[in-house]
C-alpha cells in the first residue's frame, strides 16, 4: 500500500501536468489559428485513441483469463467493417450487437 504523503504528491504532480497539457492548447493556443499542417494531423487524434483504448480488451480480455476469445474478435471485426463506411455511432451498435448476438446463441 502506498502512504499518504506519496499518494497526495503524485495526485498533486499527474493533475498539474494534465492541466499543463491542456492549457498548453486551449490557454496558449485557444484564440489563435491554427496552420492546416497541425489542424490536419489533429483530426487524426480520435482515430488513433479510440482504437488503442479497445485493442487490449479485445484481443487479451480479464474475462477470458488474457486468452483470445472469437466472440470479441468477430464483434471487432463487424464494428470495424460498419466504421469504414464512416459511421462511428453504426459501428458501436453493429460491434455491440453482434457481440451480444453471439453471446446469446453460444
Amino acid at each position: 500500500m502506498i502512504d499518504d504523503t506519496t499518494f497526495w504528491a503524485l495526485t498533486i504532480a499527474l493533475g498539474l501536468g494534465t492541466f499543463a497539457i491542456r492549457f498548453s492548447f486551449l490557454g496558449l493556443l485557444g484564440g489563435r489559428e491554427l496552420p492546416e499542417w497541425a489542424l490536419l494531423h489533429l483530426r487524426y487524434v480520435g482515430v488513433a485513441v479510440f482504437p488503442a483504448l479497445f485493442t487490449p480488451l479485445v484481443l487479451w480480455p480479464d474475462a477470458t483469463g488474457g486468452d483470445m476469445d472469437p466472440v470479441r474478435i468477430i464483434a471487432a471485426i463487424a464494428a470495424f467493417l460498419v466504421g469504414l463506411r464512416g459511421s462511428v455511432i453504426g459501428a458501436i451498435i453493429a460491434g455491440m450487437s453482434t457481440f451480444y448476438a453471439l453471446m446469446f446463441i453460444l
